[in-house]
C-alpha cells in the first residue's frame, strides 16, 4: 500500500497553509497599527525610547522567522537568512532612528516644510 495523498487533499493542504500564511501576513501588518493603540496600557516607558525600539525590533524577527526559515531550505545555508536580516536591522534602524523623528519631528519638522497638522488623540 502507498501512502500518497490524493490531488483533492493535496489541493486541501495547499489551501489551508496559504490560508495560514495569509492569516499570519494581515495579523502582521494591522499589528503596529493596533500596537499603538496598547500604549496607555503598557505605558509610555515600556513603549518609548530605546526599550520600545528593542521590543519592536524583536517582533518584527520574531514575525520574518517563517521567511527565515524558508530562506534556509531554499539555498541550504545559513548565508541568506543572516543576509535577510542585516537587511532588516538596517533598514529599521534608518527607519527608526531617521525617517520616524523626521516624520513625526514636531513643530521644527513642520515650520521647516509650512506643514500644518492636526490628529486626534491617536495620532491619526
Amino acid at each position: 500500500m502507498s501512502s500518497t495523498l490524493s490531488p483533492g487533499k493535496l489541493r486541501l493542504i495547499n489551501v489551508l497553509r496559504h490560508g495560514v500564511s495569509v492569516a499570519w501576513g494581515a495579523v502582521t501588518g494591522v499589528a503596529p497599527h493596533v500596537l499603538h493603540h496598547v500604549g496607555p496600557l503598557a505605558g509610555a516607558a515600556l513603549l518609548a525610547g530605546a526599550t520600545g525600539r528593542i521590543l519592536f525590533f524583536l517582533l518584527g524577527l520574531l514575525a520574518a522567522t517563517p521567511m527565515l526559515i524558508r530562506l534556509y531550505r531554499r539555498f541550504r545555508t545559513w548565508v541568506a537568512p543572516a543576509v535577510a536580516v542585516v537587511i532588516f536591522a538596517v533598514a529599521y534602524t534608518l527607519s527608526s532612528l531617521l525617517l520616524g523623528p523626521w516624520l513625526t519631528g514636531g513643530a521644527n519638522a513642520a515650520d521647516e516644510f509650512g506643514v500644518t497638522t492636526t490628529t486626534d488623540p491617536h495620532g491619526h
